[in-house]
């Protein structure tokens, strides 16, 4: 697996690849990688002939400073998850890299009911750094298409909605949620409940289940 740092260095390494009629696939994460982010990249390797993977937290989706501290960094453990799943490429920048100029969004789409709603209404201005990163992302890889799993359904449809905003030329593909035994989708911010709120959170999957039955 190349482990490449810089936008230029990722640039460089997509256009020889093109150049050579490849297909890429593009996973992009925050790290603390589980099954759910595997299944990402099985998906992809399975439609492209190379998958690029990001792992980068970024700091303009994180309204709550404390939340953006304490989100877990695993990244030896994530390199080697990549290396068993046959990752191609980790694009592995730092902030300054995707960050050059500061943190300023000169350039917001606004998404109207669909960022307002939901977790939008509790985590403001969370979208507008999201779909600022993402599309930071997609520059630097151009990639053909981009996964990302269903279980941040609000996410994902922000994401369509700047792809479409920036005619941006890559396909969204939303992948299935990958869960835990007990029906609790699998998330990096799992980690962080505890056993009570652990128990009660599965119950949001039960409801649902209930509800569609």
């Amino acid at each position: 697996m190349l482990i490449l740092k810089t936008q230029k260095d990722i640039n460089n390494q997509i256009l020889a690849l093109k150049k050579g009629k490849k297909k890429i696939g593009f996973v992009p994460t925050m790290g603390a990688l589980h099954e759910g982010h595997l299944s990402l990249i099985k998906r992809s390797k399975q439609e492209n002939e190379v998958t690029v993977c990001s792992i980068f937290v970024n700091p303009t989706q994180f309204n709550d400073k404390k939340d953006f501290e304490k989100y877990p960094i695993t990244i030896e453990k994530d390199i080697e998850m990549l290396l068993q799943a046959k990752c191609d490429i980790l694009f592995l920048p730092n902030v300054a890299e995707m960050y050059p100029s500061g943190f300023k969004n000169t350039e917001k789409i606004d998404f109207g009911f669909i960022a307002e709603t939901l977790e939008g209404e509790h985590r403001p201005g969370h979208f507008d750094g999201m779909a600022q990163i993402v599309e930071r992302l997609l520059r630097a890889v151009n990639p053909d298409s981009l996964y990302m799993g269903q279980k941040d359904y609000q996410q994902a449809m922000i994401c369509a909605a700047m792809i479409r905003a920036r005619k941006l030329k890559v396909k969204l593909c939303v992948c299935d949620i990958v869960r835990e035994k007990d029906g609790l989708a699998m998330s990096s911010r799992n980690v962080r409940l505890d056993t009570h709120s652990r128990k009660l959170a599965v119950e949001i999957s039960k409801t649902l289940k209930k509800l569609k039955a």
